[in-house]
């Protein structure tokens, strides 16, 4: 079973009003709809995202499951600083999340694909 997480480019009016939605669903006793949702401010946030290093960063860890930064480093042949940079970032906007093994940190992609929704409105 593949797992998607959502991306939404959405003003914070859209967020708010889509989480208003939820919970008045929630309230009337409605099964939430289980899915993993990332909501962006704009398309400058999406664009950081989805830049050519992160994607193949992300595509990298998933396909390998390095045991550390420095080995994901290795695998993508790129400065363990930039990975580390590049890492981080991810794991703020919750795409990517570390494992502590004894010393090491491995970063773990847990998502198959991502679904990408941009208003146009």
């Amino acid at each position: 079973m593949s797992t998607t997480l959502h991306i939404r480019v959405e003003s914070t009016d859209d967020f708010h009003e889509d989480t208003l939605t939820e919970i008045e669903a929630l309230e009337r006793g409605e099964e939430p709809e289980e899915r993993n949702v990332l909501s962006l401010r704009d398309e400058a946030d999406l664009q950081r995202l989805f830049g050519e290093k992160n994607l193949e960063l992300l595509r990298t860890i998933r396909r390998h499951n390095p045991t550390s930064m420095r080995e994901a480093a290795r695998l993508v042949e790129r400065d363990i600083k930039d990975v580390s940079r590049n890492l981080n970032e991810l794991t703020e906007l919750n795409v990517l999340e570390f494992v502590q093994e004894g010393r090491s940190k491995r970063p773990v992609v847990n998502y198959d694909e991502f679904d990408i929704h941009v208003r146009l409105k």
